[in-house]
């Protein structure tokens, strides 16, 4: 399976580092927004798109890299590292997912995880989450990849 991950990864390499342990399941290649090829991406059985969350919403280097990607087709994931816990009403990951599918993809799941997080106003105190995303994190991204690659639904 053909997969690529493209991922805007900008304050303390968390998204990154969740990317790279989706990549080892995946077998992927992991790109920023800058590097990613929509060509390579229309070839792709699988693409991933990750950031982390500021203010609420995924980096705009991301959203406006998915903007810009012809209409197409295919099978996608997102996924999101952050500060803040998502609320269940209001998933970090919706505006993307909205987003991809706009332009033909077919989102299968959406992952997320902690991480640590300096931005306003937590920079005041030194940030919070700084162990994270940590080893339980990392493998529950694993984790999902896996089920991902094996077609199976989300536990």
């Amino acid at each position: 399976m053909r997969t690529v991950i493209v991922c805007a990864s900008v304050s303390h390499g968390n998204t990154r580092r969740v990317a790279d342990s989706m990549a080892q399941v995946l077998d992927a290649k992991v790109v920023s927004p800058e590097q990613a090829d929509p060509s390579e991406l229309a070839g792709a059985d699988l693409v991933g798109f990750g950031s982390g969350i500021f203010y609420g919403r995924p980096h705009p280097r991301l959203t406006d890299f998915v903007r810009a990607l012809p209409a197409g087709r295919g099978r996608a994931f997102v996924f999101a590292t952050s500060g803040v816990p998502k609320l269940p009403l209001m998933p970090f990951t919706r505006p993307l997912v909205r987003l991809l599918e706009g332009k033909g993809f077919e989102v299968d799941e959406s992952f997320s995880c902690r991480a640590f997080d300096t931005g306003m106003p937590f920079g005041l105190v030194g940030g919070i989450n700084k162990q994270r995303p940590n080893a339980g994190d990392l493998a529950a991204a694993r984790a999902f990849a896996g089920r991902l690659r094996d077609g199976r639904p989300a536990q």
